[in-house]
Parts: C-alpha cells; structure tokens; sequence
C-alpha cells in the first residue's frame, strides 16, 4: 500500500520528503523513546495507573513533534559544521539535499502543529509548554557557549514531565519535580555517551560538550550520575508509594547502566554509542515496573 502511494506521487516529491524524514530523524526513533519513557512515567504516575487517554494521545504526539523540530533546528545549527564530522556528513542539511531556508519552513510548520497540541491543555501545562519550546530552541546553539549543553537538553526533554503531571492534576506536586530531576539526569547521562562518539571532532570544531568537560574521568562521572539516578528513582518510589514490582524495575535498571558503562569502557565510538542507544531500555524498564504497580499491587490493595 505504502509503495502503491509512492508510485501514485512524482519521484522527486518523494526522494524530497525522504529527506525531510531523515532531517526529522524519524527513520532513527531512539530520540523519541528516550523522551516519551519519561513522560510515559509522570502520566501513569499522575493518574494513579489511569491516565487521561486524551491526554495520552496529545502527550504521545507531541513527543514526536517537538522531538523532530529539535532535531530539524539542530541540523540547522550544525549546518556548517556537519560536513565536518564523521557521524554527521549525511545529514540532509550537510549534503545540500535540503536547503536552509526548507529546514527553517519544516521547523515552523512542526511548531504550529506543537502549538495546536498544546491549546488542548490546561493554562498550568501551557505555560510548563512554552518554557520547554524556549530550552529546545536554545538547546542547539548553546553547546557553541556552555561546557555542559547536556543539561539545557534535560531540562528540555524533562519539561514534559510537570507538564504531564500539571495536564493530568492541574498542579504540579513534588513528586513531578523529583520525575523531572530523575529525566534530566537520565538525558545527562545518555548524552554524555552520545557525545562521547564524537569528542575528537567536537574539540577539532570547537563544539563544547560534558564529554569533553568531564575528559579523562567521564566514565567515573557517568557512574556517579548513574548512582544518583538509582537513587533517585528510589525516591520516587518512596514518594508514591509504589511497590515490589516498581523496585524490581529499579534494580533491572541498574544493571542495564552497569552494563552500559561496559559498553563503553574503551572509549571507543562504537561502543558509547551502543550505551547511548540501550539507554532507552531504562526508560522502557522503568514504565514497565510502574505498570505492573498499578495493574497488580494496586488492584490487590484495592
């Protein structure tokens, strides 16, 4: 059927919408994943195992949205300096597939969609809203200004989260501020790995990144985040008063850090962006252990 459609449409049209696919990363779905598992957390967690199906559907969708735009508005920003980078030479915006001032037309269109989604929530989860679409925009040109845009991406990708919670209750509680803590840790360490793959050309181009802030002891810094994450996760398990299925979760999670630190223990490319990618199963774990709270241990105590 797919094929059938793209026969009917003329190939320019579709090699240009490939392109557009590619420049949204919508063929590379990792960054979705590591955005939506948190955001799927503060949903379950807000609405006590039954969230707002409305709500999950809008949430879900823009996930996919602004994590595209920021995709599209990274490109832009690493425009001039993509071609010089091995992982990036490909890129649409580095190749001359997709021109400037395209990539700035797809990016605004992604934004109204965003701002469409966004008119469906209540004020406390407009305003949550507007600050997260500020840190995306903010995100791509500041690793050109500050040693540590990993956490101008966490606070960004974590915004979700009260969002979530203020979408679901109309309040932001204390427990979304710890969820929201927990994301932008989770997003530090994830893109430290990321950014572990192309330490060289960062230093080479001037492109500044908490790998190359952390040097010789990222690794070790990565565990201790990773150690704080766990603890954190705790918390939120205290703080909800969530049960053995959630802390079985909690342990099956730090394996999966542990193994990441494994991964890359060489500090080879190939293997920090092995732990990058896995970084999701987290996430993934971690809503599983929610879930099985809410559906087993909460039904029984019902």
């Amino acid at each position: 059927m797919k094929t059938l459609f793209a026969n009917t449409l003329p190939p320019q049209l579709v090699s240009q919408l490939r392109n557009y696919s590619k420049l949204m990363r919508l063929d590379k779905p990792i960054g979705i994943w590591l955005l939506l598992w948190p955001t799927l957390w503060a949903l379950w967690l807000a609405g006590e195992g039954s969230p707002n199906q409305g709500l999950f559907v809008i949430f879900v969708l823009g996930v996919i949205v602004m994590r595209s735009a920021g995709c599209v508005l990274n490109d832009y920003a690493d425009r001039k300096i993509d071609p010089y980078v091995e992982r990036t030479r490909t890129r649409p915006l580095a190749t001359g597939a997709v021109a400037p001032m395209e990539a700035l037309t797809l990016f605004a269109g992604l934004g109204l969609i965003a701002i469409g989604l966004a008119t469906m929530l209540n004020a406390p989860a407009r305003f949550l809203a507007v600050i997260g679409a500020t840190l995306t925009i903010i995100y791509p040109f500041a690793k050109r200004f500050v040693s540590i845009p990993q956490f101008v991406l966490g606070a960004a990708f974590g915004l979700a989260v009260p969002m979530a919670f203020a979408a679901q209750t109309g309040h932001t509680p204390e427990l979304a501020w710890l969820v929201f803590g927990t994301a932008m840790i989770w997003a530090i360490i994830y893109d430290t790995f990321y950014a572990m793959v192309d330490r060289e050309d960062d230093r080479r181009l001037g492109v500044k990144s908490t790998a190359i802030l952390f040097g010789d002891a990222d690794l070790f810094v990565v565990a201790g985040l990773q150690a704080l994450m766990v603890v954190a996760l705790i918390l939120i398990g205290m703080r909800a008063e969530l049960g053995f299925w959630y802390y079985l979760s909690v342990v099956f999670a730090a394996g999966l850090m542990a193994w990441h630190q494994w991964l890359a223990r060489d500090r080879q490319p190939a293997g920090c962006f092995a732990a990058f990618l896995h970084n999701h199963l987290i996430g993934l774990v971690v809503f599983i252990g929610i879930v099985l709270h809410y559906t087993f241990e909460q039904g029984v105590s019902g």
